[in-house]
């Protein structure tokens, strides 16, 4: 390639990055064009080529990227020094094409329509109506609790293997299609992140590979949450990029499964985000609302904060605060609290869909 090509790939990135803040600024036409028409048949195109592997296939690329990445770093490293223009040169064609292919494959959804529009629902909510559907949540999560163990106090555990589960979130994807059909999932491509111990220790449950577009959960936090945790990264793959809106999608396939330990795990997942605006805005009323709850359903949230206290580690601040950034820079203004969108959408939600 010659020098002339390199310096102009190498430029391209900045009228790639007007391009897309200026098609991100018609979320209607993303809507439309790109994440009802084009990416529907991309991701569908990439989940049967990898789907059917075994294992991740993005994890494995991942590694030979950074392979590949540390040997020019040590091979021709000495050009920043010697050959400074031409060793940003070189920078700049790589970072261009991870670019373009990261918005054509997977990131111009972040610029598409809010799904409350999309569902034709609100986006506000009064603090009468958080109370009123915090006391459905209790009731509904204290009921299939119940259900389970038969005992108000015993701890529940998920009794399916990461494989089944995987397989079993389809269940809940096709019964949601039927009511609302853009959520219809198929195939399936999710993975056990062969970076599962990493990602513990930088605090994330899961990703979504933009480039194979293979789901990612996290293998060691196998708890109640997996099965919304597995909806969620799902969710991702069918073009939700937003994460408030990947955890309420997430949350209705895992409700929507016949499964009742899908149903548990979704419905104990959102119900944290209902006590949190709650302890927000009245800590006082937020410890009556755990004695409401039973006590083995506090148990399974304290066995999700151990693990996390265990391997929390100074760095994980860090990773957080760096995806935090990313999230915000790619049209996500709260980027990864806006647990209130969470709660808006499943109060709006329920109003034309009741319990």
């Amino acid at each position: 390639m010659s020098k002339r090509l390199k310096t102009i790939l190498a430029l391209s990135i900045f009228p790639q990055i007007l391009l897309v803040k200026w098609l991100g600024s018609h979320p209607d036409w993303i809507e439309t064009y790109y994440s009802n028409a084009f990416y529907p048949f991309l991701s569908k195109s990439l989940r049967y080529t990898f789907g059917w592997i075994p294992f991740s296939v993005g994890d494995v690329f991942y590694t030979i990227a950074t392979i590949l990445i540390m040997r020019f770093l040590i091979l021709r490293g000495k050009m920043f020094f010697e050959q400074t223009r031409n060793f940003f040169r070189e920078m700049f064609v790589l970072i261009s094409f991870l670019y373009f292919t990261f918005h054509l494959f997977w990131g111009m959804n972040y610029y598409r329509k809010p799904i409350h529009e999309s569902l034709n629902i609100g986006n506000e909510y009064s603090y009468e109506e958080l109370l009123n559907f915090t006391d459905q949540l209790v009731a509904k999560c204290n009921e299939l609790h119940l259900q389970i163990t038969n005992n108000d106090t015993v701890l529940v555990k998920i009794p399916y293997s990461k494989n089944e589960m995987y397989r079993m979130t389809k269940n809940g994807y096709q019964n949601l299609s039927e009511k609302i059909p853009d959520l219809q999932y198929s195939p399936k491509s999710i993975k056990t992140s062969l970076y599962s111990t990493a990602l513990t220790y930088m605090g994330y449950s899961g990703y979504l590979n933009p480039f194979t577009n293979e789901a990612q959960v996290n293998g060691l936090q196998v708890d109640f949450k997996y099965p919304t945790v597995s909806c969620h990264e799902e969710a991702h793959q069918i073009g939700y990029s937003a994460e408030n809106e990947a955890n309420f999608i997430g949350y209705l396939a895992a409700v929507h499964n016949d499964d009742i330990y899908f149903q548990y795990s979704g419905y104990l997942y959102v119900m944290r985000y209902f006590l949190g605006e709650i302890k927000r805005n009245d800590p006082e009323l937020f410890e009556e609302y755990n004695t409401k709850i039973n006590s083995g359903i506090i148990k399974n949230y304290v066995e999700v904060a151990n693990f996390w206290r265990k391997h929390k580690t100074k760095a994980e601040p860090a990773f957080k605060q760096t995806f935090n950034t990313f999230l915000k820079a790619n049209n996500q203004k709260d980027g990864i609290k806006t647990y209130s969108y969470v709660v808006a959408l499943l109060i709006n939600y329920y109003k034309k869909n009741p319990f």
